[in-house]
């Protein structure tokens, strides 16, 4: 049998370290903002990581569908389209998704 003991202090432990990882980074704030290459990372991250999710999520979803990448590229376009005219980034996402459900599930689009 396992000491209770035992069991409780790595479970300690584990809360101890799990702690301390959400917690630097509130702690190190100071250091972070002021740091050039942070700066630059939330200048240029951002868009980095929604430009990759992006294609990500459009070529996982074409490949899934044997109509190829219409709906997922329609909805892109009219997201794009919407931002660069409206700047209202709600708007454009609630749009762009809701084409791309239509799309995806309207027999009128072939499915």
């Amino acid at each position: 049998m396992i000491d209770s003991g035992y069991v409780m202090g790595v479970i300690a432990a584990m809360g101890a370290v799990t702690f301390a990882l959400r917690a630097t980074p509130f702690v190190a704030s100071r250091w972070l903002n002021k740091h050039p290459l942070v700066q630059r990372l939330g200048e240029f991250l951002p868009l980095a990581i929604m430009t990759l999710l992006l294609l990500h999520s459009v070529v996982g979803a074409a490949k899934e569908d044997a109509r190829g990448p219409w709906p997922e590229l329609f909805a892109v376009a009219t997201v794009a389209l919407l931002q660069w005219r409206s700047r209202n980034a709600l708007v454009s996402i609630l749009v762009g998704t809701g084409c791309y459900v239509l799309m995806r599930n309207a027999p009128l689009f072939g499915h």
